[in-house]
Formats: C-alpha cells, structure tokens, sequence
C-alpha cells in the first residue's frame, strides 16, 4: 500500500486533537526521554510468569495484499509464541483515519497496545506522552538494533534513539515504460537523473494521433506534497528549521524556498507545454494514467511497484530508475516513507507491552522481513533480510525491486533525508499541495504559491507548538 494522500478532515483535527489528547494524558506519561514509572520497559521475565494468554490489539492501515501480508505475519506469530501471545490485527482505514482513531483513543483511555503510524505522525506521537520509546526496550534486551537500516532508523531517531520501530517503509522510484522509450528511439536503461534531463525527455516522449490529440504524455506524477519533500531532500534542503525539526520544535515550514519554487515552476511548463498530465491530487488517478500505458515516465512509491509489474503484464514492461535530484548539482537523497510500529504505554500492563515488543521483534526479524519485502515491495527494513533466499530469488526474478534498495544504500543518512518532525506535518502536506495545485493550474505564480501555501500552515504550527510548549 502507498502512502495515502491526506484527507481534508484528518488535517483539519490535527491541531485541535493534538492539544486534547496531550491534555488527556495528564501526568502519567512520560517525558521526551520516555519517562519511569508505568512506561519503562518490562523484562521477559513478565511474560515468562505469565499463567494465561496475553491479547493485544494491533491497529493498522494496511488493505489488498499489503493487508494478507499483515495477516500472515501475525499468524506466524501467534502460532510461534507458544501460547503466551496472542497478537489481533485490527485494520482502522486510510493512515490519516488510523491516526484520527488513535487519539480518540487517547481521549477515551482505550489506546490499542500496539499501533502503525504514519512517517508523518512521528512528531505528534513523541509529544502524546503515551508510548513507551522503542529504545527502552532495545537497551533492556540488548537487542542488536544495528541490522536496521541506517537511514531508515534516522527518521524515526530522536537525538540518535529510536522511538518506533520501521515497519512498511517505502522510497520513491522513478517509473519508465521502457516501450515508449523504446519507440522514441531513446535508451530505457539510462534513465534522466534530474528534472531538467526529464523535461527534455517529456518532449520526446508525448505522442499525438492524427487528429492532434494526446496519446501518450512524457510525464505524469500526482499533486502530492510527500514528492515535493522528496525533491528538496534530494537537493540537500530541509523541509522544516531547527534541523528538519530535530534540534528543538520546527517553528516554520521551507517550501516556500528557491529548490522548491523551481520543482513547482518546472512542473508547471510540462503541464502548459502538453508534455505533462494534470491527474489533479488523487494518488489512483495518476497511477491508472501509468498503468493504462499512456505515460512514458511517472513518480512514485516503491510500495506501489507489485502491482504496477501485474496491472503492465501483456501491456508494457515496467521499469524503475532512482528518484530524480532537482539539478544535476544536487548531492542529496530521498527520504524515507511509509509507516513504523509504536507500543502504548499508558494504561497497558507490563504483559501487554512486553507482548507488543515481541511482536515488534519478530516482525523486524531478516526471515519475516523478507517475507514483508517479496510479498509487499517495501524496502526490508533489517539489512540481513537481503540474504534470505527467498529474496534472493525474487531480486533476481524481478530485478525492479533491486532499485529501491541500491538508493536507500546509496547515500549515507542526513538531516535533509531524515525528513522533517513537525506536530502539523499532515497539514503542512496538505499545503505544499495547495500551492504545487495552484501553479500548475495557473491561478498563482510559482513563487508566490509556494509562499502562500508556507504562510497558511504558520497558525496551525504555532497553535500546536503552543499546545506541548
């Protein structure tokens, strides 16, 4: 499952929730560093003396296969634990619907003991005071925390800890229909590396019929604000201050900066050019443009790659490239997407957190990340994952997915690719949209778009700032 597109009502409780559920908290919570009391780690031992079976609740956002595959994990532990742990997956919706649920959980005193959030509900999760920091229980166990990929472990780090742990995670790809290509005259296998290179390879690309309509555009990506982050990391800019929000609370958004002004004028021209689809901001909209064999080039999720290879079966041969850097100056790297595990501390026994950390290792296990990786196409966040032979096999019967983990190993982990922490990151996203949407349809000019779109979030900053200040 790729990253859903955030949904107007989830952004706009953002705020006001973020500031009721830390209130609910009261005092029971922990501090940033994690706290004492009802929210340190509990040892095996408690699982161990345990005379019944211990049932935790698992939330998640995960539907179609990537759903079976959840599932499937939780089956296989559940029939390893011996009968201590009994793990329930409780599937809440979209991403944003899972996040809205859980703080209502938070209200009401009824958090799951375990629960999948999005990349970015980090920031909101650190300041609820609710969860149990996933270093706790790393340095309780002396589990080996250093198989888990480095940049993947970043974005989730808070002063070089872990406080989640990465489950589904997810890298942005370049896409190519290595016909269309093909039929251009043009290399499939030397792809663009920056916009420009794909700006003058759209032209190639967009074929018209006789009559002089479109049948084929150069370039497609939907109106989403996670590519927009992705580009600026590529180029070294931080999303957020304070250091993308990791050396104290972001107090503004950036996108309103020179590299970000660029990626909107650039896509503007594509799309006034007629070398670009305007699929508008619905994520399956511009996927089905890609799938139906009717762009050349499209942006997208790793996540997304299994059943773009399916859909293009008889069709077209899917290939992937690295996600384009903004220029060819540019000595950044993406960043990390998708979602990781969190425990609840909060009104959990120590039996309970303890279940949810067993769970939580098997899970990031090399044997069961494999399994994720091959079944799911998110990156195997634990790098042994890649020596099991059954993901052996699959890289070398789909070399697609090779590309996604090469980028991820690519470039060492830093500020600009560790993404931004911010209370209001799904309303920031939801902003950059609102002014990437307005260039492109021509209703503002590109750099004051972006300048809009950075200034409408300032209240939303300052109120939640405000609220765990």
């Amino acid at each position: 499952m790729r990253r859903p597109r955030l949904r107007r009502s989830a952004a706009a409780i953002v705020a006001v929730v973020a500031a009721a559920a830390l209130t609910a908290c009261g005092d029971s919570g922990s501090g940033t560093d994690g706290g004492s009391g009802a929210l340190d780690a509990p040892g095996a031992e408690v699982l161990e003396k345990a005379t019944d079976k211990t049932t935790i609740e698992f939330w998640h956002a995960m539907k179609g296969a990537n759903a079976t595959a959840v599932d499937q994990l939780v089956a296989d532990f559940n029939a390893q634990s011996g009968g201590k742990v009994e793990v329930k997956a409780v599937f809440q919706g979209s991403y944003d619907e899972t996040i809205a649920k859980y703080k209502a959980s938070v209200q009401q005193k009824s958090t799951p003991a375990l629960v999948q959030i999005y990349d970015i509900g980090s920031r909101f999760m650190v300041d609820s005071k609710q969860v149990v920091p996933m270093h706790k229980f790393i340095e309780k166990d002396g589990f080996n925390a250093g198989d888990i990929e480095p940049n993947i472990a970043s974005y989730y780090s808070v002063d070089g800890k872990l406080w989640s742990m990465p489950f589904n995670s997810s890298t942005p790809l370049l896409y190519i229909n290595k016909e269309a290509f093909e039929r251009a005259g043009l290399d499939p296998t030397k792809p663009p590396k920056d916009l420009t290179e794909i700006g003058e390879l759209a032209k190639k690309l967009t074929v018209k019929d006789a009559s002089g309509k479109t049948v084929q555009y150069g370039f497609n990506a939907a109106i989403y604000g996670w590519l927009v982050e992705q580009l600026l990391a590529t180029d070294g800019k931080e999303y957020c201050d304070n250091g993308n929000g990791r050396k104290g609370l972001a107090t503004k958004v950036q996108f309103d900066q020179e590299t970000a002004v660029r990626v909107a004028q650039w896509w503007t021209d594509l799309v006034k050019g007629g070398y670009a689809t305007n699929t508008g901001r619905k994520t399956d909209d511009a996927q089905a443009a890609f799938k139906s064999g009717t762009v050349a080039m499209h942006l997208e999720s790793t996540s997304v790659l299994r059943g773009y290879v399916d859909a293009a079966k008889g069709k077209f041969t899917v290939l992937t490239a690295p996600y384009p850097k903004v220029s060819a100056s540019s000595t950044g790297g993406p960043i990390i997407g998708g979602a990781s595990l969190w425990i609840n501390g909060v009104g959990h026994s120590d039996k309970e957190k303890r279940a949810a950390w067993e769970f939580v290792k098997f899970a990031s296990g090399p044997v069961e990340q494999a399994k994720w990786h091959t079944s799911t196409g998110y990156v195997p966040i634990n790098a042994k994952a890649l020596d099991e032979q059954i993901d052996k096999d699959w890289m070398a019967k789909f070399p697609q997915f090779r590309t996604a983990v090469d980028q991820l190993h690519a470039l060492p982990p830093s500020v600009a690719s560790a993404g931004c922490l911010l209370g209001v990151m799904p309303q920031a996203r939801k902003a950059s949209e609102d002014g990437l949407e307005a260039a492109i349809v021509g209703s503002k000019p590109a750099e004051q778009a972006m300048k809009d779109a950075a200034a409408s979030v300032q209240g939303a900053i300052d109120s939640y700032n405000k609220s765990v200040g």
